[in-house]
């Protein structure tokens, strides 16, 4: 997996969270990141998802700790502009069920010609033009 691929705020979540059965697998996903095995891409939306997880239940070291390591991890951060919001309220338009944050990750991708997703959301799957891969399956 050489190709860039967009890294979801749930992948650190998961990994720094309490038990769950992603947990392991997120873990895994990011020590594969950290070995050069997916070269990861994000957007400023998932740091800000971050940073407002932790903050609103009072987790500011874990809110550092994990904006620190998405910054380390990802090649790229991509910018949220006006291009990306205009995508993504088309794709809200089409797709309602998926969440304002997810489009915007969806828009950035197919803004940026970023075709995979590591992800533990299921909704990216209806997304033409994204292919979600789930860390449970790597």
């Amino acid at each position: 997996m050489r190709y860039k691929t967009f890294l979801d705020a749930n992948i650190i979540m998961y990994a720094l969270g309490k038990e769950h059965s992603l947990k392991n697998p997120c873990r895994k996903s990011l020590e594969m990141i950290k070995e050069g095995k997916i070269i990861v891409v994000t957007n400023t939306e998932v740091l800000q998802e971050i940073l407002h997880r932790y903050y609103s239940i009072g987790m500011p070291r874990i809110a550092e700790e994990a904006y620190s390591a998405v910054k380390t991890l990802c090649v790229e951060i991509y910018s949220v502009t006006l291009v990306e919001l205009e995508k993504a309220m088309k794709l809200l338009k089409e797709f309602p069920s998926i969440s304002s944050r997810d489009v915007i990750h969806a828009a950035t991708m197919l803004n940026n010609g970023i075709e995979k997703i590591l992800s533990t959301d299921p909704h990216f799957d209806v997304i033409h033009g994204i292919q979600r891969i789930a860390p449970e399956r790597l």
